[in-house]
C-alpha cells in the first residue's frame, strides 16, 4: 500500500522541482493528468564513460536513461533503464535491457529522493565498480576492461634525501 494518490503526486511534484534546479532544465509535471508509471527521461552531458561501438571501445560524454516511478513510490524504489550505448560493468547496454545496478537502489527507503538517485547515477557513470559487475557478458567484459586499464600508482620511500 503506497501513499494516498494526492500526497504521492505532491511529493513527486516537489522532488521533480528540486531535480529541475539541479539539472538546470524545467521538468514538466502536471499532477492533474499524471498516470503511473511516471517516466522521466534524463539526459547527462559532459560525463565521460565508454561505449562499445562496432567492437571498438570509444569515449562517450552524452547519456540518456529513463527513470521509472510506480504508484508504490517512495516505498518502492524507482527503476532506471539506460537508452544510449555504454560499456560499463554496472549498467547494461540498451540491447541487454539497460538496467542500472546502483547501491542507492539497494538501500532505498522512504526518505530517499529522486535527486539523490540522479546524483548517484551520475557518480556511478564516472566511477564504475568493476569488482561488482552485472552477470551479463557485456558487463563482465567491461569489468575486465576497467580492471586491466585502471589507474596505477607506484611510490617509493627514501631516507636521508637519497
Amino acid at each position: 500500500m503506497g501513499l494516498p494518490r494526492p500526497i504521492l503526486l505532491k511529493r513527486l511534484a516537489n522532488e521533480l522541482q528540486r531535480c529541475s534546479g539541479y539539472i538546470g532544465s524545467n521538468i514538466t509535471f502536471d499532477p492533474g493528468i499524471a498516470e503511473f508509471p511516471v517516466e522521466i527521461t534524463v539526459f547527462m552531458s559532459n560525463i565521460p564513460a565508454y561505449a562499445k561501438i562496432s567492437d571498438r571501445i570509444v569515449t562517450v560524454k552524452d547519456h540518456r536513461y529513463r527513470l521509472i516511478i510506480n504508484e508504490e513510490y517512495p516505498f518502492e524504489k524507482p527503476r532506471a533503464k539506460w537508452e544510449t550505448p555504454i560499456f560499463h560493468p554496472n549498467i547494461m547496454p540498451p540491447e541487454d535491457g539497460g538496467y542500472v545496478c546502483i547501491k542507492s537502489l539497494d538501500v532505498w527507503s522512504f526518505g530517499s529522493t529522486l535527486l539523490s538517485f540522479i546524483k548517484s547515477i551520475e557518480h556511478l557513470v564516472e566511477n564504475p565498480n568493476a569488482f561488482n559487475p552485472f552477470g551479463m557478458d557485456s558487463c563482465m567484459e567491461a569489468s575486465r576492461f576497467y580492471l586491466e586499464n585502471e589507474a596505477k600508482i607506484n611510490a617509493s620511500v627514501s631516507f636521508g634525501g637519497q
